[in-house]
């Protein structure tokens, strides 16, 4: 390209001999043939993304060319018709054919082809079709969001698709520029013609004594000869622009595309049968219409044979598949099994509309939303999320799956809002009652109309795909630990080793096993601790001395360092700490009851724990009455079998241990669970 490049400036600079014009002349006509035959086997544009440079690159070469040959004609022709080269000659003396007025008027067609018809009408469909693509941009882009949300297609595929939208983007916009190209081609083309003819008769004339007749003779030959080399490149790229900006995209290139749509036996019939009525009038020439008409006839029955072939072989082919088929499933194999899909949403049908983007719908939008917020807060990246409509379900239903089983179900009205009342009062609105499914409050159906008079009354108002996407988070959020498998892990561990090598090194194999890592993380993501901090659980886990190889021991060891994100979320608004502890004589019996057990399940009397459960609950709500998060702390040894203790009857109380706690942090002692003999007298 370099070389065509400087090619060309020299053609701009440097007069050339006429063996070499004669050669770039044929090496013109030779890139426009090439172009226009790429042109027409091209099955999608993109395929010929080099189309526009190649094409500003080939018109300046066939300028450059001009400029040469116009010099030589100039300043050689007086010396003959064979002064410009043996090409220009050949060509001039063709179209002319004796007749200088013929001929010119031939040629003026031929411009008037090219710059008309072919030039102008690439240029507005290159114009329209680069609009067109870029308006159409959004909307694909969220046709490819959509089938990466629902899972019909990878990561991979989807930035794959992108680049291929944009790359069609740049290249009808290009493709707009370039038709501009071609046709200041051809305008350049004209004013070259009427240069050399003027020119020509001044020079021939006023230079060289020659007569007017003879001067005319000569140089109208040779701009006829160069114009219509130069012009035959010139068209061959405009046509080559105008197939390209017209073609449909298709999986045929233009021939294949226009040959089979074209045989169509009925219009190729019915086109005989009217010549052939025209041929029979009196008058009419009969020897060429009947003859015609014939052909046509024979064409169209050749091509019903070739149609009728072509359906019997589908239908053979239709039959071995259906026996395939029939034969296959005779014997169940594990291609028949399909593997569950870790979080998915089955919709009734008549919640597809929310799920269709073509006609509104927001479902998929706020999915994504949900996904790519849920997967920031957690620190992995969630699983995709794919939608199915289910028949099994009621019309206006939907459950969320999570590794094959539904965890949480609901029903929404298409059309309508959620007006939601934490306080519990919604008899004030006018619409269906209802609880609403991902917190449970009491709420009601409201027609959209009502949406501004229930905000006003202090309702929080949500559409139906906001009230599924709530409900997913909630639940995903809950079980974030079933979302991380070894996969994940891995994933998490190869994202860290691209900037700490070392770090990931000397933790797998060598240290830890992976499968006891993706436990320690799960073990994180059920008490509701992000694994964003990544590197401190790394480090945690490397400098461990106690030699433990459990899962619930290390995670222990690698609460501490993720202290301050442990405690954060628990901060009230003034950044202290709210916590409750237990007596020391209660909690030497918690202590004695885990060393007993050695680690195992832990036996209470259930008298005790009883109590202890019930002065939990009871400290917990009056913290949450206060506007702060309720936490207990106890002994590192406690904590985990506390935790799960605590889960079965409170659930908004946060159990964590002295050590997890930062050195800076304020804390205010809200209460201590009493001594052993406030126990047993609450008892009694």
């Amino acid at each position: 390209m370099p070389l065509v490049v400087l090619l060309i400036i020299a053609l701009l600079i440097l007069p050339l001999p006429t063996l070499l014009l004669d050669v770039l002349f044929t090496v013109n006509i030779i890139v426009g043939l090439m172009l226009l035959m790429i042109a027409m086997n091209t099955k999608h544009p993109l395929e010929f993304s080099a189309f526009p440079s190649v094409l500003l690159i080939a018109t300046l070469l066939r300028l450059g060319v001009n400029v040469a040959s116009t010099r030589i004609v100039l300043v050689n022709g007086h010396n003959g018709t064979d002064a410009a080269g043996l090409v220009i000659e050949s060509f001039g003396e063709f179209v002319i054919a004796g007749n200088y007025v013929v001929g010119f008027i031939i040629f003026m067609i031929l411009m008037i082809i090219n710059f008309i018809v072919v030039t102008k009408g690439a240029g507005r469909v290159s114009e329209v079709t680069a609009r067109f693509t870029l308006d159409a941009m959004p909307g694909k882009q969220m046709a490819i969001d959509a089938d990466l949300n629902a899972g019909m297609i990878n990561q991979e595929e989807a930035k794959k698709r992108r680049e291929d939208l944009s790359q069609e983007a740049d290249f009808f916009g290009s493709m707009d520029g370039a038709s501009k190209f071609v046709r200041g081609d051809a305008v350049a083309g004209l004013l070259i013609l009427a240069i050399n003819i003027i020119g020509g008769l001044l020079v021939g004339t006023t230079q060289h004594d020659l007569s007017l007749s003879d001067a005319g003779r000569i140089y109208v030959l040779l701009t006829i000869g160069d114009g219509l080399v130069a012009q035959i490149p010139t068209l061959l790229l405009s046509f080559a622009t105008a197939i390209l900006v017209t073609r449909v995209t298709t999986e045929q290139s233009t021939a294949e595309q226009a040959g089979s749509q074209m045989a169509n036996e009925n219009a190729l019939f019915l086109a005989a049968a009217i010549i052939l009525i025209l041929g029979l009038i009196p008058g009419m020439p009969h020897g060429i219409f009947l003859p015609l008409a014939a052909i046509t006839a024979g064409i169209g029955y050749y091509v019903r044979l070739q149609t009728q072939q072509q359906d019997q072989n589908k239908k053979d082919v239709q039959a071995q598949v259906t026996d395939d088929l029939e034969a296959k499933s005779s014997e169940l194999s594990w291609d028949d099994l399909d593997q569950v899909d870790v979080v998915g949403i089955d919709i009734g049908y008549g919640l597809v509309p929310l799920a269709n983007t073509q006609s509104g719908g927001q479902l998929l939008t706020r999915i994504k939303g949900v996904r790519k917020k849920l997967s920031a807060e957690l620190g992995f990246l969630v699983q995709p999320i794919r939608i199915r409509d289910n028949l099994d379900l009621r019309p206006d239903s939907y459950q969320i799956i999570l590794n094959g089983v539904a965890r949480g179900i609901g029903d929404l009205r298409v059309g309508r809002l959620l007006a939601i009342n934490s306080d519990g009062n919604v008899n004030t609105l006018k619409g269906e009652n209802t609880v609403e499914p991902a917190f449970g409050l009491p709420a009601v159906w409201i027609e959209a109309s009502q949406g501004d008079l229930a905000r006003g009354m202090g309702f929080t108002v949500v559409d139906g795909p906001t009230t599924i996407a709530t409900h997913l988070s909630v639940i995903l959020k809950e079980n974030a630990h079933e979302l991380l498998g070894q996969d994940e892990t891995q994933q998490l561990l190869d994202k860290v080793a691209i900037n700490y090598p070392k770090l990931v090194s000397n933790l797998i194999p060598h240290t830890v096993p992976l499968s006891t890592v993706t436990q320690i993380l799960q073990n994180l993501l059920a008490e509701g601790i992000p694994v964003k901090d990544m590197r401190s659980i790394i480090e945690a886990l490397t400098v461990s001395k106690s030699g433990a190889t459990d899962a619930d021991t290390l995670t222990s060891e690698v609460r501490p360092k993720l202290g301050r994100m442990i405690v954060q979320p628990l901060l009230d608004s003034t950044g202290t700490l709210t916590v409750v502890t237990f007596a020391g004589d209660l909690e030497n019996i918690l202590e004695n009851s885990f060393r007993q057990s050695n680690g195992n399940q832990v036996v209470l009397e259930p008298s005790l724990a009883n109590s202890v459960l019930d002065a939990l609950a009871e400290n917990a709500t009056q913290i949450q009455e206060k506007g702060a998060t309720p936490v207990l702390v106890v002994s590192p040894q406690l904590r985990q079998w506390l935790a799960r203790f605590v889960r079965t009857r409170v659930r908004d109380l946060h159990v964590i241990s002295y050590t997890e706690i930062p050195e800076d942090q304020k804390i205010k002692v809200f209460g201590s669970i009493g001594g052993l003999n406030a126990i047993e007298g609450k008892r009694e």
